[in-house]
């Protein structure tokens, strides 16, 4: 029967393993160590300089013990190895996310308040950090209309969600070119084709809205606690329109899509509580709920010729009647 070669250990591995080899003994030989990790002295010595020169571990030889030990300065004293439950794979996945949340970052607050994990990050993979900066310039997020967002606001709603705190803020309402003033309570942050909103319990309103970061004009903190409302009462408010429209009263628009454009919508999801058919002649049916037309709209136009509006008869008649005000514009010229 063959025997499976031993899978060599990870770098990441072997360091944590090295720390604890000497946490849980007191002392242990250069030998012990070569014969635990099984690799070479080279790799050993480099191994050990990591633990104490970039992760700050305690190590040193003692002649008299023929062996490494933890400083007399830290006996007694708990000492960790911060990250070290982190694998090489799983270091630079945390990069590709810093990454991605990076792309997301319109202002840089993001960014800036991660830029100690990222360092820490480069620190632990040691020789791989020119490896780890290659591959954050293969990972890239191309993005449409963005809407920046002020730092200011972003970190003052953040701080507000964490500490559950109440802010006061004059918004503009885009829809109807009116400025409120209006205290709030924030319940989550959510980013949504490329810029930020924050749902919150608005103490004006008495009820939940959605607010867009990058209308508001200005904010501030008031000493009041949030008023809290439970997720799952705001995932059902708020989640059950299209898009970033909420609302609980929803409709089923139905979409039939041609040929050539059901190849790449079969396999969109435009909700997440969409359904789909495709039909004998080589068509594609989506069916998907709604709160408010605005959006939905919006993306059905995006489609032109390739998408007929079946019902319900108000969205068709709205759809039908943008499609007839572009035309005439065009006929014009």
């Amino acid at each position: 029967m063959s025997v499976s070669p031993r899978r060599k250990m990870t770098k990441t591995a072997r360091v944590y393993k090295i720390e604890m080899l000497i946490r849980n003994r007191g002392h242990v030989s250069f030998q012990t160590l070569l014969d635990e990790l099984e690799v070479s002295p080279a790799t050993l010595k480099r191994d050990l300089d990591y633990l104490k020169d970039q992760l700050g571990a305690p190590i040193l030889y003692d002649r008299f013990l023929n062996g490494y030990r933890f400083g007399e300065e830290f006996r007694g004293q708990k000492h960790e190895l911060p990250g070290l439950w982190f694998s090489e794979r799983e270091l630079y996945s945390l990069l590709m996310a810093h990454q991605l949340l990076s792309e997301l970052d319109s202002d840089g607050v993001i960014s800036r308040h991660l830029q100690p994990l990222l360092d820490r990050i480069h620190q632990m993979l040691g020789t791989g950090e020119a490896d780890a900066k290659a591959l954050l310039k293969r990972v890239k997020i191309i993005g449409s209309a963005k809407r920046p967002v002020s730092s200011q606001f972003f970190e003052l709603v953040g701080e507000a969600l964490l500490k559950r705190r109440r802010l006061h803020m004059r918004y503009l309402t885009r829809g109807r070119r009116e400025v409120s003033e209006r205290d709030v309570s924030p319940q989550r942050l959510v980013h949504y084709r490329n810029t930020w909103y924050v749902d919150a319990w608005c103490h004006s309103r008495e009820r939940l809205l959605r607010f867009a970061l990058d209308a508001i004009e200005h904010a501030s903190a008031i000493d009041a606690k949030a008023k809290d409302v439970p997720l799952k009462q705001v995932e059902a408010e708020m989640d059950g329109g299209y898009g970033i429209y909420a609302g609980a009263k929803r409709h089923v628009a139905t979409l039939i899509f041609q040929s050539q454009a059901a190849q790449w919508v079969s396999r969109e999801q435009w909700h997440r509580d969409q359904r789909g058919r495709w039909l004998e002649d080589g068509r594609f049916e989506l069916q998907l709920p709604y709160a408010e037309e605005t959006e939905v709209v919006m993306d059905i136009l995006r489609q032109g010729a390739q998408v007929e509006v079946v019902s319900p008869a108000p969205l068709r008649k709205v759809v039908g009647d943008r499609l007839r005000e572009a035309s005439a514009i065009y006929a014009l010229r």
